[in-house]
């Protein structure tokens, strides 16, 4: 009898208590908060920036010399807190998805690549851009004047300065004169071009060029046939995103700290690049 009446006492008080009413979708996968604390959100420091292999100012990502500007911005932006992703796509691609706010920014920009995206006080490199042709040819650039002649293969979405800019723009669709060269690893295959005679002149970063004849394509010799521009080199933050400013002065104010400390000197030195702008 005590059990019986125990099993009915249980029967009737179920039916009597509130059935609990489901989880949501949401609640079911979402982890409970620890009282008393903000939950991080990490991913909001993470800065993500992006170029193709253009070393030794950005080499390529995961490597372990990736390049003297993303050690100074991992540095400087590490000052303030923020953590730096490199991640490498083609340069006009990278462009492209730092416009649309995709990522945060891109590596080794001149101001004419990009005139509309944040630019911070202070550059990290600077790049002197000459043209190169086979080493048994004698010609030299004197003014794109001088290139009426000349096949120049040029690569995709790059600046080189603005008169040879304008040049590229005029002649972009006449391939006797203006090659435009996309795709993976386009300054070999720019090179080789060159020197397989199917186009006559290459417009290059001289510390790039001298990086990758020498790591890249040992053995092979290029001739320099005049200087074309020295420029500031950038890390240029998304016109897209609102924190771009914010990361832009970051930057800025790790860079001052680290001249002053002697560290970017060091940093830049390890590349072979001079210590001083």
């Amino acid at each position: 009898m005590p059990k019986l009446f125990l099993l009915i006492l249980t029967l009737l008080l179920s039916a009597c208590s509130p059935e609990e009413p489901p989880r949501s979708p949401a609640e079911q996968i979402q982890p409970a908060a620890s009282p008393g604390l903000d939950t991080p959100n990490p991913a909001n420091r993470t800065v993500v920036l992006a170029a193709d292999p253009w070393c030794p100012h950005n080499c390529v990502s995961g490597s372990t010399s990736e390049g003297y500007m993303v050690d100074l911005a991992r540095e400087a932006l590490g000052r303030a807190g923020f953590e730096v992703t490199y991640v490498n796509m083609s340069w006009a691609r990278a462009l492209e998805e730092a416009r649309a706010g995709h990522i945060d920014g891109i590596i080794g920009a001149f101001t004419s690549d990009a005139p509309d995206f944040i630019f911070p006080e202070e550059h990290l490199g600077t790049s002197h851009i000459e043209l190169y042709t086979q080493p048994g040819q004698d010609w030299h650039y004197e003014g794109v004047d001088s290139l009426r002649s000349q096949t120049l293969i040029a690569l995709n979405g790059y600046s080189y300065s603005p008169e040879l800019d304008d040049y590229i723009l005029r002649h972009r669709d006449d391939q006797k004169r203006v090659w435009i060269l996309s795709g993976p690893a386009p300054l070999e295959r720019a090179i080789k071009l060159i020197l397989e005679q199917r186009s006559d002149v290459l417009p290059e970063d001289r510390d790039v060029m001298a990086w990758t004849l020498k790591h890249q394509l040992p053995g092979v010799q290029l001739r320099m046939a005049g200087a074309l521009y020295d420029t500031s080199v950038y890390i240029a933050f998304s016109p897209a995103s609102h924190r771009s400013k914010e990361l832009a002065d970051a930057l800025s104010r790790g860079i001052r700290e680290l001249r002053a400390s002697g560290r970017l000197a060091e940093i830049r030195s390890g590349y072979g690049v001079s210590p001083v702008d």
